[in-house]
């Protein structure tokens, strides 16, 4: 049986198409909202061991345009970018999607279907 999880924020545009896509296709999905319900360590690691930092880290987003110039030079490897999504989880470039412990970061009609096979 397949476990399906997606992380995000609930308000996020990008979320909401990745939950819409995966309700019209009638897949069982946990959301799991990482704001209200946080994040633990071990995810972030695992999430680290397939993804790189810099695609998970959303360096184009507010949050990262809030960050001082010095804390945004002090990312420069996955530890780093760890403690940095750990401590601020809306740097996080969402959705991240954990489909039988695989993941994938973003969404797109095609990447899902391509990820689903369907």
């Amino acid at each position: 049986m397949t476990t399906i999880t997606l992380y995000g924020i609930p308000n996020c545009d990008t979320v909401k198409k990745a939950r819409t896509w995966l309700a019209a296709q009638q897949l069982d999905f946990t959301f799991h909202d990482f704001k209200k319900q946080g994040l633990e360590r071990a995810t972030v690691e695992a999430w680290l061991r397939q993804l790189p930092w810099d695609v998970l880290v959303n360096r184009k987003g507010t949050t990262w345009r809030a960050l001082s110039d010095e804390r945004k030079a002090s990312i420069t490897d996955a530890a780093s970018a760890m403690e940095l999504m750990l401590e601020n989880p809306s740097i996080i470039k969402r959705p991240v999607l954990d489909k039988d412990g695989k993941f994938s970061v973003a969404f797109s009609d095609a990447q899902y279907a391509a990820i689903f096979g369907l």
